[in-house]
This record gives C-alpha cells, sequence and structure tokens, in this order.
C-alpha cells in the first residue's frame, strides 16, 4: 500500500509537468470557462442557476477522454509494462496510479471552476456542496473508467485521438450544457443518454442526486472497471508462439 501511494504521488507530481495534462485538465476547461460562461449567462440569464455543473460536465470530459486515454496508450503500448513485469509490480499498478493522478487534477479543476463562478458570472452555488462533491466524485470516477478503457484498447495514438474525439463531442452536444435538451429530436436525446455526461450534469443539480440519475453511471463504472482489469490482466499473459 505504501509502495502504491509513492507511485501515486509520484504520477501526480509527473503530471503537474506534462503539458498535455495542463492543456486537457486546466488550460482548455478553464479558458472555455472564462469565454462561454459570460456568454451563456447573457444569451440565458437562468443558465446562472445551472453554469457550474455545466461548466464541469465539459472539463471533466474534456480530461478524462482526451487527457487520460494517450497516457495509458503510451505506457501499455510500450516496453513500459516489461519494466513492472521484471520488477514483479502488478500491470494495474500504473493504471491505477494515473486514474487517481487524474482524478486529483480533475477535482482541482472543477473546485477552480465551482470558487470563481459566482464571482465572475454570479452563478449559483449548489443549495448541498457535500452532495454536490459525491456527485462531482462519481462523475470523475466514471468519465475515468470510461476514458481508461479507451487507453488501454487503442494502441494507435492516431485511431485514439479520433476515437476519443467521436466520445467527446457527443457527450458534450447531447448533454443538455449547451442548450435545452428538449430542443433536440427525439432520437437525439435517446442516443445523449447513453453517455454518463447526461446523467452525470442531472447528477449535480440541485436535488439531483436521486437513484434515476445514478443507476447508469454505477452500471458504466463496473462495466467499465471490469473491462479495464480483463484488458490488464490479457496484457500480462506472454504471447503464444506459433508452432
Amino acid at each position: 500500500m505504501r509502495a502504491f501511494l509513492y507511485g501515486a504521488v509520484l504520477q501526480w507530481k509527473l503530471d503537474i509537468r506534462s503539458k498535455s495534462l495542463l492543456v486537457t485538465c486546466y488550460l482548455v476547461p478553464l479558458i472555455f470557462f472564462a469565454l462561454m460562461g459570460g456568454i451563456f449567462t447573457s444569451i440565458m440569464p437562468d443558465m446562472k442557476d445551472t453554469l457550474i455543473p455545466a461548466m464541469i460536465v465539459m472539463g471533466v470530459s474534456m480530461g478524462a477522454f482526451i487527457g487520460l486515454p494517450p497516457s495509458l496508450a503510451e505506457t501499455y503500448g510500450s516496453d513500459i509494462k516489461k519494466i513492472y513485469a521484471a520488477n514483479g509490480v502488478p500491470l494495474c499498478f500504473g493504471w491505477a496510479a494515473m486514474y487517481l493522478s487524474a482524478f486529483i487534477h480533475l477535482f482541482l479543476m472543477c473546485l477552480i471552476i465551482l470558487l470563481t463562478a459566482p464571482m465572475a458570472f454570479d452563478a449559483a452555488l449548489p443549495s448541498d456542496l457535500p452532495l454536490f462533491f459525491a456527485a462531482l466524485s462519481i462523475y470523475i470516477a466514471v468519465s475515468l473508467s470510461v476514458g481508461s478503457v479507451l487507453g488501454l484498447t487503442i494502441k494507435n495514438q492516431s485511431k485514439l485521438t479520433m476515437a476519443a474525439q467521436l466520445l467527446f463531442l457527443p457527450s458534450i452536444m447531447l448533454s443538455g450544457i449547451m442548450f435545452p435538451i428538449g430542443l433536440l429530436p427525439g432520437p437525439l436525446i435517446t442516443a445523449g443518454k447513453i453517455f454518463p455526461a447526461f446523467w452525470g450534469y442531472r447528477l449535480m443539480l440541485d436535488n439531483g442526486f436521486l437513484p434515476q440519475n445514478l443507476w447508469y453511471l454505477s452500471f458504466v463504472f463496473l462495466i467499465t472497471v471490469s473491462f479495464c482489469v480483463i484488458l490488464l490482466k490479457g496484457l500480462r499473459r506472454p504471447p503464444q508462439r506459433p508452432f
């Protein structure tokens, strides 16, 4: 346990120096928040009540789907995994350390949005902060588990970037954070419910921490984490030699 905590802290420090993580987990989400926060609240004054969860959904989705997968693909698609095996370190160690580090960074980014939105855009704070933080933690955990599947499944960086964008863009456009979900046609509303962002956004709204908003996120988390464990076990097996 001590070795894992040391590795997680080391990974967190390495991620601080990572330019890609700085861009996907801090720079782009916070710039989007600074630019679009004023636009949204000017066009739709009622959005002041939902601005914080909306901007958080965008930031978390970008960090989890675009920031984390390339790091996982680089680690498990190269000889780095052989170093784990040579030193008797479980392959899940690296994934868990990167997952925890990304979780902390995304949580810090969300905290910045939470603290600055009321001062910058007169946004309403969540009425129940403990429940809001619980919902936020659940959404970050689920999003990172989905991003982990991408990073462990797709090793080619160009294909990974394309797959991440195909997951990120519908998550944002069909979640209801950009415009009221009722403006979309029925098939797109149904399609939007496939993505965790749809449910995570509603879970973070006031009085939104309800079983109907939680069950799908729990299901996705269990499925994706189980799939990640299966993928990591498959990487541990030596390749079979042809006869």
